[in-house]
């Protein structure tokens, strides 16, 4: 059995999962929950950095980060299925990949200027300098051809929008309506989006 170290609200966790799901490959996995804030969990013995997520294999040895765990899957599935092989359609999906991760990043960076810092210690110039990041991000989204099959760039665009409405209260949706009908049409598509949804 697999073991993906994950917790439930992590986007890029999310996106292992639904790669997983997509892949046939969820059932090979036990997710197990991780405090990354936490000096005892043993995440930070299997990731020396300690993040989320990690899959640790049945040797022992460990996968990460996200995109590493994704390649290791679609390996695993024989290859090809979610990171295209044809170099015409591989390297434009891992930089739609790179592009949803990095506004994830930025996204990730103001929620825990917030949740780690004291609010007389927050830096107001960082949290814009990260929102401004997301937000040229969301434009080059919704600038960007996301039709054809569903590929890992789709993914994680899916995963970053889902982490907006998560954290930032669907701020995005009003200004990206392009982009809000393609999410709708992902999730009724990928039935895993919804079942990867984080509960709070």
């Amino acid at each position: 059995m697999l073991i993906l170290r994950s917790s439930d609200a992590s986007p890029f966790g999310r996106k292992v999962k639904i790669a997983a799901h997509l892949l046939g490959l969820y059932d090979r996995i036990e997710v197990v929950a991780t405090d990354t804030g936490d000096p005892a969990d043993t995440i930070r013995k299997q990731n020396p950095l300690g993040k989320i997520p990690a899959l640790v294999l049945e040797d022992g040895s460990v996968v990460y980060d996200s995109r590493v765990i994704v390649e290791y899957f679609d390996h695993l599935a024989g290859g090809g299925r979610i990171i295209p092989q044809a170099a015409e359609r591989r390297f434009p999906a891992l930089v739609l990949q790179a592009l949803a991760d990095g506004v994830l990043d930025a996204a990730l960076l103001q929620v825990y200027e917030k949740r780690w810092r004291d609010e007389p210690l927050r830096s107001d110039r960082w949290l814009a300098h990260h929102a401004d990041k997301v937000a040229r991000g969301l434009a080059a989204l919704a600038e960007t051809d996301l039709s054809g099959e569903t590929h890992i760039g789709h993914i994680a665009v899916a995963c970053a929008l889902g982490y907006l409405d998560l954290r930032f209260e669907g701020s995005w949706r009003a200004q990206y309506p392009g982009l809000v009908a393609w999410l709708d049409d992902f999730a009724a598509r990928t039935p895993s989006f919804a079942a990867t949804r984080p509960k709070g």
